[in-house]
């Protein structure tokens, strides 16, 4: 058998192991079947196998595929009995594919575990149609967990320096920790394409980031974005930012909601870290948002900062959105200079959750790379990041175990 996938004059097209792919198991490479490798179909990347109608395929070759076509020789019931005999031993959905199948053919197939039958040469168009079904039944059975709900949490910043990434960072893995235990999941997406960083405050250094999915354009699907996650330990998964400092302006505002919106269909829960400065993308995004967390300080420049991004966005008739104020760093002993009625003043509106200031534990957590609790479990710190947490999932409506 030959795996054309592999090949090192191929090595542009997807790898085995990063992402579900249709694994075509066919006698020979001629015409459109050679023509169709490295293209996608339903969303599914194809890679082709050279192998005899006859030889027996190892059912542990499809244990990560999202589907295979297998040929089948109408004039060869040795192809008809492996073809069964795969299907019985798979879980893997199987379609088969035969040169002018007769209906005799097709219907015995069909009978054997096919879950369609496909005529070759293998035409794109075809091969998507039997393809869809598939397609939807594998979203389906990923989201049955999440009870189809799909939220959106955004992070903005009140200036840049108040500790937003890391507040949400820590956040974000308490809340994924939840929805696991639950059976279901959650992803945070770095959209600070500036100086975003949330990943490596988490100790993951992912091969692939953002700016392969913003390169990716319109192709960018459930299996592409899964395949460009990383993932935590709590089992959050993680779209970095960009390597390299990107234009807020060569971003648009279609691509980033549609990214987002296939991030919620994947996923269910989905924290954004937006950017401190604002483009038409980022207000598109705070406008989709079920909750909005502004973080800032409990001092005299970061509140007034914070007001001004308040007013912003009652300018952009979005003071209907679900903004919740978050002082981070608070000082809560008896001679702090700025009190929370203070801030609540300053910005017209209540103060929904202090974070307490603990910077050797959160530098310690962000230099380990691990969650602030593994650094000290039953300090202010912790204690205030849980109860943001339970906050978080309370508004959202999300019953968690």
């Amino acid at each position: 058998m030959s795996d054309l996938s592999s090949s090192p004059r191929r090595s542009g097209w997807a790898p085995k192991g990063r992402e579900a792919a249709v694994r075509l198991y066919l006698s020979g490479a001629a015409g459109q079947a050679a023509d169709l490798v490295g293209t996608r179909a339903a969303g599914w990347a194809l890679e082709l196998n050279i192998v005899a109608v006859t030889d027996w395929i190892d059912p542990a070759e499809l244990t990560d595929a999202a589907c295979a076509v297998i040929q089948v020789d109408a004039d060869t019931p040795a192809s008809i009995k492996r073809f069964e005999r795969l299907a019985a031993a798979t879980a893997t959905p199987l379609l088969a594919a035969s040169f002018e199948p007769p209906l005799a053919l097709v219907r015995a197939l069909i009978r054997g575990g096919a879950h369609d039958v496909i005529p070759l040469p293998l035409d794109l168009a075809e091969l998507e149609t039997s393809l869809q079904p598939l397609r939807e039944l594998a979203t389906e059975r990923r989201h049955s967990g999440s009870n189809g709900r799909r939220k959106l949490v955004t992070v903005i910043k009140g200036e840049g320096g108040v500790g937003a990434t890391s507040l949400i960072a820590q956040v974000a893995t308490r809340f994924a920790a939840r929805e696991k235990a639950a059976g279901r999941e959650a992803c945070l997406i770095d959209l600070d394409v500036q100086f975003g960083d949330a990943a490596f405050q988490l100790g993951l250094q992912p091969a692939l980031n953002l700016a392969d999915l913003i390169e990716a354009g319109s192709r960018v699907d459930g299996e592409l974005l899964r395949a460009t996650t990383a993932a935590h330990p709590s089992g959050l998964s993680i779209v970095a930012a960009p390597r390299q400092i990107t234009p807020l302006e060569s971003l648009a505002s279609d691509q980033m909601l549609g990214l987002v919106e296939t991030a919620m269909r994947e996923f269910g829960t989905v924290f954004v870290d937006l950017p401190h400065n604002w483009s038409n993308w980022s207000l598109s995004l705070l406008a989709r948002s079920d909750i909005v967390l502004l973080v800032t300080e409990l001092r005299i420049a970061s509140l007034h900062r914070a007001k001004r991004q308040l007013d912003l966005i009652a300018s952009q008739d979005l003071g209907n959105l679900d903004v919740r104020i978050v002082i981070n760093r608070a000082e809560k002993g008896l001679f702090r200079s700025l009190k929370v009625e203070d801030a609540e003043r300053v910005l017209g509106r209540p103060i929904s959750y202090t974070v307490a200031n603990d910077h050797e534990t959160m530098s310690a957590a962000i230099e380990r790379g691990v969650p602030v609790a593994e650094i000290r479990r039953r300090g202010p710190l912790a204690r205030d990041l849980d109860t943001l947490t339970a906050g978080l999932v309370a508004a959202l409506g999300v019953e968690q175990t």
